[in-house]
């Protein structure tokens, strides 16, 4: 089973062409694709995608809700108290659940439009919010990886993958022992990518994960173009090539690593 674990599918460059979008995605073998919220509007927009598209072409959608680190001051009590009922009448759904992560959530130092502290107070409080609901989270992280990993730390029960990683190889060993999660995109299957490709080979299997973060990324043989959840394959054929292992074998432990994270 193929999975896309990142994706956006809410954003104005799929609009009106998500059937379009997911029935490539079926023909490519993707079952289950995670629509990642980063935003309030794009939050809600990703539970009610669940209704209106959930299982055209064979594919399964979920949802995840959270606040991009640019959207940090958003994060309030009445929001929270939403998406706690939102979850509690999702975790009812007589075909399992779909709202499966907070997310995506964490720090970005790169452009800095929103002081560090206000990022942090935010992403702590989703943290706290993941914390009490039970559920993972997505981690945005970007040239903020001592502040990042210093505040996840402070809770401990949480789990959560890093997102399109792309840190060195000996954060990511600090990750792996800390028991966290590292996804993959398009970018790993850049030439010029090398550093990524260390990261890709000594990645544990049990932490295999890989995503489009779509529209953005698209991978090298359709760099410059949307991405969309079809191309989640080249993703994973880069992952298989550059740990010497069969594609199949690959396909396996994201499936596995996917229920461990997920539950799904």
């Amino acid at each position: 089973m193929i999975i896309d674990t990142h994706a956006h599918l809410m954003f104005d460059q799929f609009k009106g062409e998500v059937p379009a979008v997911l029935k490539r995605a079926g023909e490519a073998g993707v079952r289950k694709i995670i629509n990642v919220g980063c935003s309030v509007e794009a939050s809600e927009r990703a539970v009610e995608m669940i209704s209106e598209y959930d299982g055209q072409a064979e594919v399964s959608l979920y949802a995840t809700l959270g606040l991009h680190p640019y959207d940090a001051m958003d994060v309030s009590d009445d929001l929270l108290d939403g998406w706690e009922e939102l979850i509690k009448e999702d975790s009812e759904r007589d075909d399992g659940r779909k709202i499966v992560a907070i997310g995506e959530i964490g720090l970005d130092y790169f452009k800095a439009k929103v002081s560090k502290e206000d990022q942090k107070k935010g992403f702590r409080r989703q943290l706290e919010f993941a914390a009490r609901m039970g559920l993972p989270v997505i981690v945005h992280n970007r040239e903020a990886d001592d502040d990042t990993f210093g505040i996840l730390r402070e809770f401990p029960d949480v789990k959560a993958v890093f997102h399109c990683y792309g840190s060195s190889l000996e954060f990511a060993r600090k990750l792996w022992e800390s028991g966290y999660y590292t996804s993959f995109t398009g970018v790993i299957t850049y030439p010029n990518a090398r550093d990524l490709h260390e990261v890709v080979r000594e990645c544990p299997d049990w932490t295999v994960m890989v995503e489009t973060d779509c529209p953005f990324l698209a991978p090298q043989s359709v760099r410059g173009e949307r991405n969309e959840p079809s191309y989640v394959v080249d993703v994973l054929k880069e992952v298989a090539g550059l740990k010497g292992r069969e594609f199949g074998e690959i396909e396996k432990l994201q499936e596995v690593n996917v229920k461990e994270l997920y539950g799904i």
